[in-house]
């Protein structure tokens, strides 16, 4: 079939990723389609904790960690949950992701990971101070909060990453974290304070405030269910659902947990399956949510939106066809309110998102092995926010023929071939 339609830049996916780098590369020159299947931030961008967590440079594929999984997957609530009917589709990840969490395998991961999250922080200031969108942004600080001495002490080598990578953190008591958040429960007497932590207060309005900045420079946004793609003498194709193609130059793939299909209608298989986020933002009440909270015995975060509160976090394995299991989110929020007693969790707004997850925890950046008109911005896990404008720089790096600021190999689609 001959292509309906040319373009010079075809960015698929409107969520942050997408977003942010279908603004860079307008910044470029480049004249940008973002093709979305939905609405502007329709998926994980919009359901997201607005946590900017540059620190967290720990790869959660770490030596020791298959040591607590089967603890965790008796607890059907628990931190992670894997669901029999999707058991024998995850394994090959799982495998992979046990592979990842070998000591050389992880010291690799860490050390690109700390790399790109350095891109990130410094790309991301940048954007911050954009007149546009300034008012998204609010440094809070970050409190992450343990619910012994030994579990604090368990998590020792992240903190030790952290700081290796440069964050800036100090312990505290009860007293300090009194002074952080009134109104945690007495059982919380050990936390790390990490004081530059940034709140986005609407991801996604932030969102669809990048894919704005873009329009008003040039992009236009169409809408389709991107299928496939090919390879061309001058660029690339992509085959949607509705028979149509489009044509472009330079395709960027950046649509989250639906990418994995289009990388290997180019032939590149990557392992790409997705964390099953939960969450409920309750609306704003009396208690007064001073900071992002990290309850790290029980993996969710309690963060102060602009309106709201929301109450999320855990991870759960079960692919893109399963319905939503929403128990999980009302567990979240019993602990919550044990938590923080004087919350009122009435009233919330239950939400389950995909976040595509790799299973050495480093997203797909870089050009498909089939040519390198075709780039990859997928599969960010729970770190997409984070690391949307740093991605969005070595995007623009890519399709503007320019050497990238660190190498890309670590992050290139082929590592698992």
């Amino acid at each position: 079939m001959q292509a309906s339609n040319s373009c010079d830049v075809i960015v698929i996916g409107a969520g942050i990723i997408g977003a942010m780098s279908a603004w860079y590369l307008q910044r470029e020159g480049r004249s940008v389609t973002l093709l979305e299947h939905q609405q502007i931030a329709h998926g994980a961008s919009q359901g997201n904790a607005g946590i900017l967590a540059f620190p967290e440079v720990s790869p959660m594929a770490a030596p020791g960690v298959f040591r607590k999984v089967p603890g965790w997957l008796l607890d059907p609530l628990g931190p992670l949950s894997i669901r029999p009917a999707y058991l024998a589709q995850i394994t090959p990840w799982l495998w992979r992701f046990w592979r990842a969490s070998r000591p050389q395998a992880y010291a690799q991961s860490l050390a690109a990971q700390t790399q790109l999250m350095h891109l990130a922080q410094t790309e991301m200031q940048q954007v911050m101070r954009e007149r546009a969108l300034q008012s998204y942004f609010r440094q809070v600080g970050t409190l992450d909060l343990y619910d012994t001495e030994a579990s604090l002490q368990a998590a020792q080598k992240d903190w030790d990453n952290r700081a290796q990578a440069g964050a800036q953190f100090h312990r505290v008591g009860r007293t300090d974290i009194d002074h952080l958040q009134p109104g945690l429960a007495p059982q919380f007497q050990h936390g790390m304070f990490t004081p530059d932590g940034t709140q986005v207060g609407n991801p996604r309005q932030l969102t669809q405030a990048l894919a704005q900045l873009a329009l008003q420079t040039g992009a236009v946004l169409t809408t389709g269910h991107a299928r496939a793609l090919s390879t061309t003498p001058t660029g690339a194709q992509v085959h949607l659902a509705d028979g149509r193609v489009l044509q472009a130059r330079t395709v960027v793939v950046a649509c989250g947990a639906w990418s994995k299909p289009l990388a290997a209608s180019l032939g590149d298989k990557v392992p790409l399956d997705t964390e099953r986020g939960y969450n409920t933002t309750l609306p704003l009440q009396g208690f007064a949510l001073q900071r992002q909270l990290y309850f790290n015995d029980h993996a969710f975060v309690v963060t102060p939106l602009a309106d709201g509160i929301r109450v999320g976090g855990a991870v759960e394995l079960g692919g893109l066809a399963l319905p939503p299991n929403f128990e999980r989110s009302r567990a979240m929020l019993g602990k919550a309110q044990r938590f923080l007693p004087q919350l009122d969790i009435q009233g919330g707004t239950q939400w389950m998102g995909f976040r595509p997850s790799m299973p050495d925890s480093l997203p797909v950046i870089g050009t498909a092995s089939a040519t390198s008109n075709v780039i990859y911005a997928f599969g960010h896990g729970h770190l997409g926010l984070t690391q949307s404008a740093g991605t969005a720089r070595l995007v623009a790096d890519l399709a503007c023929q320019r050497t990238p600021p660190l190498a890309l190999a670590p992050f290139s689609a082929a590592r698992f071939a």
